[in-house]
């Protein structure tokens, strides 16, 4: 319906003034607005409810001011055509209206990305670009969109040329990407890490340069790492996404294998040694039954015959303690057995002539 048409209403229920109009109108979509705002808080609830999620319940929840509002701008809207305000306090008022229906808009839309963010995140399982410690940094970026968008509809809405601001973006777009190279890289690199998932956090990864560490924050300019010294180590992304990283925690499973390495002399009983191993193995509270403990006789050594102990543990943050246990156990165990773990051993001779005396050093291995 156009303003003719609804004047010609309004004239045929006998509102004929142009203030009884605009009184109408107004009231009109106060009135409906407040049945809008009725029939999302108490109506629609009811059906949203039934849903699995609580995602349309705060959906539902959030649009309640912005379509109220919304209502009753465009009928204060109406009722100034109405009332046929003189054309500069009308573009005045209609750009003031127009900006407060983007503030109300800016905040739901906002509140719709953290939503929304917030349910892919609790399902990172299906949507590995979204992980609930990443959520800051995505939430911010969304910010910063709606932000962006909301300002230009603002100059729209107060009638300023647009052109040369963009044009002086476009300058100022250039200057920074050549002054500021290294930080973008460093954001498209995040972006990268985030889309690929090469790691996340909670996981140990260990970098090309040997330091081995917890991930706790995955950012758009850079990534910590938590050593087991409790040392963060801040890396930047470009360097993790050009870089070899070994993932401790990827794969199927965070569980870990854990390698004892031992030796023992030549001539002991290599059953009796594997026996010892295995139930030093099954006997660690930490070590996991599936993958079962295993023993592997490796090679013949210099010194003696060296075995390996392979144990799972159920995260790689317990290598190094689990590990210090198997091997207190292992040297408790072969004292007690008679068992000797070898080193070797180094026999000097002095031999005396006329001119000199000389120290030959032969070395042989432990029998």
């Amino acid at each position: 319906m156009n303003l003719p048409e609804m004047q010609d209403l309004l004239t045929q229920i006998h509102l004929t003034t142009p203030w009884a109009r605009a009184v109408s109108v107004l009231g009109a979509a106060i009135i409906l607005a407040g049945l809008i705002n009725v029939l999302l808080s108490r109506w629609l609830p009811r059906l949203t409810a039934r849903t699995k999620t609580d995602v349309d319940d705060q959906l539902v929840a959030a649009l309640r001011s912005p379509l109220f509002v919304s209502v009753v701008l465009g009928g204060i809207n109406i009722a100034l055509l109405l009332l046929s305000v003189d054309e500069p306090f009308y573009g005045y008022s209609l750009s003031f209206l127009k900006t407060l229906g983007i503030i109300v808009w800016t905040t739901f839309f906002s509140r719709l990305a953290r939503l929304i963010l917030g349910a892919l995140a609790r399902n990172h399982d299906r949507f590995t670009f979204v992980q609930p410690q990443t959520l800051p940094a995505l939430g911010n970026l969304a910010t910063a969109i709606i932000l962006g968008g909301s300002i230009y509809f603002l100059l729209l809405a107060w009638s300023i040329n647009i052109s040369a601001w963009v044009a002086s973006a476009g300058i100022i777009g250039l200057a920074v990407s050549l002054a500021a190279r290294d930080t973008l890289a460093n954001l498209f690199a995040g972006m990268a890490i985030l889309a690929d998932t090469p790691y996340s956090l909670g996981d140990y990864i260990v970098l090309e340069t040997g330091e081995r560490g917890e991930v706790t924050r995955i950012g758009l300019r850079s990534s910590r790492i938590l050593t087991r010294d409790d040392v963060e180590i801040i890396v930047p992304n470009t360097l993790l996404a050009n870089s070899k990283i070994i993932n401790e925690a990827g794969g199927p499973d965070r569980h870990y294998r854990v390698r004892c390495k031992v030796s023992v002399a030549y001539g002991s009983d290599i059953d009796e040694v594997r026996h010892i191993l295995e139930e030093v193995a099954h006997g660690e509270e930490e070590a996991q039954e599936n993958p079962a403990p295993r023993v592997r006789f490796r090679r013949f050594g210099d010194s003696g015959l060296e075995l390996e102990l392979l144990a799972w543990v159920p995260d790689p943050w317990m290598r190094g303690r689990v590990l210090d246990k198997l091997n207190t156990e292992v040297y408790k165990r072969f004292q007690a057995a008679g068992i000797e773990i070898p080193y070797p051993k180094r026999d000097v001779y002095i031999r005396s002539d006329n001119q000199a005396s000389v120290a030959e050093i032969s070395e042989e291995p432990a029998e």
